[in-house]
């Protein structure tokens, strides 16, 4: 008896595997690269934002400044917790955050109570399957508002100050005693408009 030897499909799956384990690696590189982007991304959303924030609660905090010196005259009250007062553009504030953050930064405040600011990273992306990759730098944007957080009513009577409302809190000033009054944080929130 003679056997007859059939050759059909033997050995045709070894270029499938091939092609299909190439095709896997390709898509493993390319979601690295989008990781890589992602990551570079946050990097420089992180930098927006802080920048933005030290920004904003400098100015905060120079106007609780200006508040303390004026506490004695609440009609100076109103231009101070609305902004409407004399005080230095904290953008260097930004700009520092934004290199502590491995970022550049253009900061513009927007009067009367809020910085703008857009971050850009030192690092690129980096090289990867993407083509043209090799060379971006991720940037990205953010606002910080500040926010007043104080209530009072002029009172006719002189030497009396007016009772100030801080959120949930009253505070009752005595001008012969002016040891307790609030912080910064109790006259004025900072955060993120976007």
């Amino acid at each position: 008896m003679i056997s007859v030897r059939r050759y059909g499909d033997t050995g045709q799956a070894f270029p499938i595997y091939i092609t299909v384990v190439g095709g896997l690696l390709f898509l493993a590189f390319a979601y690295f690269a989008v990781g890589q982007a992602a990551v570079n991304r946050n990097g420089a959303q992180t930098a927006a934002d802080a920048a933005a924030l030290a920004a904003a609660m400098n100015t905060r905090d120079e106007l609780a400044d200006q508040w303390v010196k004026d506490v004695l005259d609440p009609t100076k009250w109103q231009d101070i917790f609305h902004g409407n007062v004399n005080v230095a553009n904290s953008c260097w504030r930004a700009y520092q955050l934004a290199a502590r953050n491995d970022a550049t930064a253009q900061c513009d405040p927007e009067p009367p109570l809020s910085y703008k600011v857009d971050a850009q990273t030192n690092k690129t992306v980096g090289r990867s399957v993407v083509p043209g990759t090799e060379n971006m730098m991720s940037t990205a944007h953010a606002t910080a508002v500040i926010e007043p957080l104080c209530t009072f009513t002029l009172s006719g009577a002189g030497g009396v100050l007016p009772e100030l409302t801080c959120r949930d809190r009253k505070w009752t000033l005595n001008p012969g005693d002016l040891t307790n009054l609030p912080g910064p944080e109790d006259l004025f929130d900072v955060h993120l408009a976007d």
